[in-house]
């Protein structure tokens, strides 16, 4: 039996309860490992919620990185004592599990599990949204929402790496100087300014050809706004609640605008997608162009009080739970 972090019923923080669960051996193509370190992120409490539904009971989270313990039938590139590190595998609160090997990445020793656990959905985030939703090219500006939050501060780091010019938004002037001090060229707390404004006096009244958003509902009209004509609006989260419905007439009236709710899973899909966007991000932060700071730690009975503090927009970073 092993500890694990579940919800019976979706709702608030307080629905994630500590249970004993059985594990068994890997079965063909499966490996068992051991958690050291748990990633905590939105879309946790999204499934926790019931915004994003789950077959119940659940075990929370979706990503971590351990050991191998134990390889089934058909594994040939594990072994046990293998450090390995994964996202997009519901199921991660737990102590010990029971994993497809093929989702499995393994970490190179310039990477430690912890570092694994607060990046891989994060990092392999960022990694799509700016080389494949919107292909960002130099001496481009573009908008990030939530620019101090975990996403936010990997993009900063790997846009001023591109040589490209960030506008971050954050909720208080502590998180806006975490995000300049982590890359983003201007900041903007949108809790005493007028972020469109902004922009417009950034870019000359330009605005920008592309919009990262993870807040959803709270910055989606504005966020259109900042859009030159032909802009990309990219919704990727939903902090402040699930965008209302769009009525297209807008995105003509506003300058023949796009918009896209692109997911992490599709674009890791295939092992292969897996290993290209996983290798870049290693290679990105064993260089120095991203550092990855763990700034908060639970354990991992104190999952409920994580998600209380996430969704309470008091965590910058990234958030571990630790087994």
């Amino acid at each position: 039996m092993a500890k694990a972090v579940r919800f019976h019923r979706t709702g608030g923080p307080e629905v994630l309860q500590t249970d004993d669960v059985p594990v068994g051996e890997p079965g063909p193509g499966e490996v068992r490992i051991r958690h050291t370190a748990i990633g905590v992120n939105f879309i946790d409490t999204y499934q926790r919620a019931g915004l994003y539904p789950m077959p119940l009971p659940q075990i929370a989270g979706n990503e971590g990185a351990g050991v191998v313990e134990a390889v089934g039938a058909g594994v040939a590139d594990l072994k046990p004592g293998d450090r390995v590190a994964y996202t997009g595998l519901p199921g991660a609160y737990c102590e010990t599990r029971v994993v497809p090997a093929d989702r499995m990445v393994k970490l190179p020793d310039a990477i430690s599990d912890e570092q694994a656990a607060s990046m891989m959905l994060k990092g392999l985030t960022v990694h799509y949204l700016i080389f494949t939703t919107y292909a960002v090219k130099p001496g481009e500006t573009v908008l990030w929402h939530a620019a101090a939050g975990g996403v936010g501060l990997i993009a900063c780091q790997w846009l001023r790496a591109l040589g490209v010019t960030v506008i971050g938004t954050a909720g208080s002037d502590e998180k806006c100087a975490l995000a300049k001090a982590h890359g983003a060229t201007h900041v903007v707390n949108y809790a005493k300014e007028n972020f469109v404004e902004r922009v417009k006096a950034l870019t000359d009244g330009r605005g920008v050809p592309v919009v990262y958003d993870s807040v959803g509902k709270s910055t989606w009209d504005g966020s259109l706004d900042c859009l030159q004509p032909r802009g990309l609006m990219v919704s990727f989260g939903n902090a402040s609640g699930p965008v209302p419905p769009v009525n297209l007439l807008v995105l003509s009236q506003k300058g023949s605008l796009y918009v896209t709710r692109p997911t992490l899973a599709t674009h890791i899909a295939t092992r292969a997608d897996l290993l290209a966007r996983s290798n870049a991000l290693f290679e990105a932060v064993a260089s120095g162009k991203v550092k990855i700071e763990t700034t908060a730690r639970y354990r991992l009975a104190d999952a409920a009080q994580a998600h209380r503090d996430l969704e309470g927009r008091k965590t910058t970073g990234s958030v571990v739970l630790v087994p």
